[in-house]
């Protein structure tokens, strides 16, 4: 029961924040002493089960830069699926996943630089960073998005709104591509095993990540709700290397 209200958590805050939530989702259940096989299965799950909503909602308002966007995928795609079919071992999947949810808690932690202004000279440079983004998001079942959106800042790709549905975009990209390398890999098996296991997991984040955009959409400020979500991520990524 614990970890479904911890799922639920997770999600609600990163739906809040514009992710998915995929790193943590996977260091809780390696937590919790889950197969690490089937991780990344449960984890792109959750991850497509939230981010489709906020997709879905950035199309609507007209905000998604459609022709960059998918650009950033397409480069990132590809790579996602060869992430999903790459063995791993348990040992460098759990220090891979620890690393990057660090990472991913110092990123959340500080304020998101305004995009206002001429893009950088260096702004190209963010395709050649999607391939091995989406590569990652395969190979441990996150989606990306959430070291995308820094870089996107930072070379002032777009608006904050545009950057926010691009990583959104692309989160949903490569976690189905990711998914979909992960049961070639798998097999029938292994996707059965993580369906039974993970689908109350998937109920909770699809019920969380609707509370999460209402919670961001009106009532706590995006910086509470960043700093709050950079503190559980880095927790837990934290506890996941001591442990090992």
């Amino acid at each position: 029961m614990w970890l479904i209200a911890a799922f639920f958590i997770t999600a609600l805050l990163y739906a809040s924040v514009g992710f998915g939530g995929g790193s943590t989702y996977n260091a809780l259940l390696a937590l919790y002493g889950v197969d690490y096989r089937i991780l990344p299965l449960i984890a792109l799950s959750c991850n497509i089960v939230v981010v489709a909503g906020s997709t879905v909602r950035f199309a609507r308002a007209g905000v998604t830069p459609w022709r960059e966007a998918l650009k950033l995928t397409a480069f990132a795609a590809p790579a996602a699926i060869l992430g999903g079919l790459t063995p791993i071992g348990e040992g460098t999947f759990l220090t891979i996943l620890g690393v990057s949810l660090v990472v991913t808690a110092i990123t959340m932690a500080f304020p998101i630089a305004s995009s206002d202004g001429e893009p950088r000279r260096w702004a190209c440079s963010v395709l050649f960073m999607a391939a091995p983004l989406g590569y990652l998001a395969g190979l441990v079942g996150i989606g990306g998005g959430i070291f995308l959106a820094p870089l996107l800042h930072l070379t002032r790709w777009q608006n904050a709104k545009a950057i926010a549905a691009t990583a959104s975009l692309f989160i949903l990209v490569n976690s189905s591509f990711g998914l979909a390398g992960q049961i070639l890999k798998g097999g029938e098996g292994r996707f059965l095993a993580a369906v039974d296991y993970g689908l109350p997991l998937i109920v909770a984040v699809a019920i969380a990540g609707q509370i999460g955009s209402l919670l961001a959409l009106k009532f706590l400020p995006q910086q509470w709700i960043r700093w709050g979500t950079a503190l559980l991520t880095a927790w837990v990524g934290l506890r996941l290397l001591f442990a090992m």
